[in-house]
């Protein structure tokens, strides 16, 4: 599959880590693909200025685009809405990355290497052999793992880290997962894709990575986040 490598980037509220971030994978993509590659800023309404520096951004750099959304419904949808865009634009692969450095933009080369080597699917995996956490709490460490576990149970999958939010998709799979009938919108969301990629018989890697706290601004997660993917993660199941 011909196409670039579009990179999505969902903030609300990163008006100290856009820039950085921004100009961080920029540098990567373009050595790891040298053929051409794209970043989209779905911002989520940010009242901080983070739309207006993403503007900027992409203003002065061709490979920068900018999708404005009312309102902060959730990390999925936001993604949802920068798949749909990148795959109407000619995407051939759609990556996905936090926008506050608790992903290495490092990172994104080994992931694309993952997929252009034949993975459908590559997945940065904190919890395979080489990867981990850095900067976390026993509580926090506890939910994440115990997250990941508990999905990797119910839905009887071998993939280690399910919730993890730092993948590379080949536009086939995107496609052919019906990404668009997603409704899970924290924890679960990741699950969901997964899951789906894994049921269409996709070839999925988990490429280890340490995932670092975010240094700069507030985190999003929240009880009601890993509550929810209590709840739905038994419902991809038995639906």
């Amino acid at each position: 599959m011909s196409g670039e490598p579009w990179l999505i980037l969902p903030t609300y509220n990163e008006a100290e880590n856009v820039q950085a971030i921004v100009a961080a994978s920029g540098e990567v993509l373009s050595r790891a693909a040298p053929g051409g590659h794209r970043v989209l800023i779905v911002d989520d309404g940010s009242p901080d200025g983070t739309g207006e520096i993403a503007d900027q951004l992409a203003a002065e750099h061709p490979w920068v685009e900018v999708l404005h959304r009312a309102e902060k419904n959730g990390i999925g949808p936001a993604y949802l809405a920068g798949f749909r865009h990148a795959l109407d634009h000619g995407a051939g692969y759609v990556m996905e990355m936090d926008s506050d450095f608790s992903h290495d933009p490092a990172d994104l080369a080994r992931l694309l290497e993952a997929v252009y080597g034949g993975a459908d699917l590559a997945l940065g995996s904190r919890y395979v052999p080489g990867g981990g956490v850095s900067d976390w709490g026993m509580l926090r460490r506890f939910i994440s793992e115990g997250g990941s576990t508990y999905a990797r149970v119910v839905l009887g999958l071998r993939v280690r880290d399910l919730t993890g939010g730092f993948k590379c998709f080949r536009r086939e799979v995107l496609e052919s997962i019906h990404f668009d009938s997603v409704r899970s919108r924290g924890y679960a969301f990741q699950v969901e894709l997964t899951y789906r990629a894994v049921q269409g018989g996709f070839n999925v890697v988990e490429v280890p990575i340490v995932f670092r706290d975010r240094q700069y601004g507030t985190s999003k997660m929240s009880w009601r986040i890993a509550a929810e993917a209590m709840w739905l993660v038994p419902r991809l199941r038995f639906r």
